[in-house]
């Protein structure tokens, strides 16, 4: 009988971490991008040491490292536990007042701010939590469960198997990343410091959810460029910028390709940034896929708008940049099957399903993939992340560190096979 995890504590830890704010600035050039995430990281690298963890660091990129040492003896693989200590910018992470529902009734949850309500019916995931404990924001931030909850999953682990040395584990690398939600989560991961077989994310919705694809993702930035004269003269002078890009977003598909009109393994164009004037106008999109060729069909099919909007718009010239931004983890877990097939087999020891589940986006376990450490992610509790509705299950983020023990196990075992 393994020894039950101390909720109270996993969740004083996570209402500590939910109120740093630690939103990251994509229009930074910093790594981090924020001040929060190292203020975040040196309340982490303090903890770890608290607890035992000699190796415990703060680089000089913000990352945090340390390392469980094995409670066993003899060769066993070393595996890497990894969540990110930024939030999303697209909701403010400023000032959050975190409520807790000690024992979640059903239905409508009414939150104490600007009239929020997280409504059940809206909320699938929330017919399964009647009786859990629930963190909601106050409806005016972000909670910062994606991924606080990973975090302190992470660190409840470390004190729980520090305070019971007898469960069996071999090494533990811990990596608390910054600047994930942009994209930069891995930028100065090395893996020779890394040094592990294989890696999870705790980065994941709900529970008992084992994720090993992820879209594949480029960024377009489109910029439009036009002639700027004063209205009063403009007649047959002055070329909109503002008015092509607008007349090329209006000409994307909405009802297919579109986020709002997609779901499962269907991808999407995604323009999410819009700024400019007469002379200059600039649009960000999000290309995402499973399929990584799709993307540039994509591609080809703005380029192909972009081309006919300026045959129609004389003086009007498009200007349009593609970066790669990450692929799916799927391309790279076939190199090491074993590492999806013990998440799922800890959940069967459990006595609990696993869900093999597909992300609509990427995680740094996509960049640590693609690196050549296969990084499945896991689930840990998020809801509704991204949004001023979002909330935890203290519940999901327990059975996740309960989920690490046995899949801890399973790997010393089998390392001794």
């Amino acid at each position: 009988m393994k020894p039950p995890i101390n909720t109270a504590r996993l969740l004083d830890r996570f209402l500590r971490y939910v109120r740093v704010e630690t939103t990251a600035n994509p229009e930074a050039t910093s790594y981090p991008s924020s001040i929060g995430q190292l203020e975040l990281g040196r309340m982490l690298l303090e903890e770890l040491r608290a607890i035992g963890i000699e190796d415990a660091r703060q680089d000089e990129h913000g990352l945090v490292w340390g390392t469980i040492p094995a409670s066993v003896t003899g060769p066993v693989p070393t595996i890497l536990l990894n969540a990110h200590l930024d939030t999303s910018p697209d909701a403010s992470g400023a000032g959050v007042n975190p409520q807790v529902i000690e024992e979640y009734a059903g239905g409508d949850i009414q939150l104490a701010r600007d009239s929020q309500i997280i409504r059940a019916a809206e909320t699938p995931a929330l017919q399964d939590l009647q009786g859990h404990c629930l963190v909601t924001t106050d409806g005016s931030t972000l909670l910062g469960g994606d991924d606080k909850a990973g975090v302190a999953a992470i660190m409840e682990l470390a004190g729980h198997l520090i305070e019971h040395p007898y469960l069996p584990h071999g090494p533990v690398r811990i990596l608390f990343t910054c600047d994930e939600e942009i994209g930069r989560g891995t930028q100065h991961v090395d893996l020779r410091t890394v040094d592990a077989v294989a890696g999870y994310t705790l980065d994941g919705s709900g529970a008992s959810v084992v994720e090993g694809e992820n879209f594949s993702a480029d960024l377009l930035t489109v910029h439009a460029i036009g002639k700027v004269i004063h209205p009063s003269i403009a007649k047959g002078r002055m070329v909109n910028a503002l008015r092509g890009l607008s007349m090329l977003l209006a000409e994307l598909p909405r009802d297919r390709l579109s986020p709002e009109s997609t779901d499962g393994r269907d991808g999407f164009i995604h323009p999410y940034s819009l700024r400019g004037d007469v002379a200059n106008a600039e649009a960000k999109m999000l290309l995402r896929d499973f399929d990584s060729a799709k993307l540039d069909t994509y591609a080809e099919l703005v380029q192909n708008k972009s081309a006919e909007i300026a045959d129609r718009f004389p003086g009007l010239r498009f200007d349009i940049q593609r970066t790669r931004q990450y692929r799916n983890m799927a391309d790279y877990l076939g190199q090491c099957p074993l590492v999806l097939e013990l998440a799922q087999l800890a959940h069967d020891r459990l006595g609990r399903t696993a869900k093999l589940d597909i992300i609509r986006g990427g995680t740094d376990g996509a960049m640590l993939s693609e690196k050549g450490l296969v990084t499945p992610n896991l689930s840990v509790g998020q809801h509704n992340i991204h949004s001023v509705l979002e909330f935890t299950s203290l519940n999901e983020m327990a059975a996740a560190v309960e989920h690490l023990v046995e899949l801890l196990d399973l790997w010393q075992a089998h390392g001794r096979v």
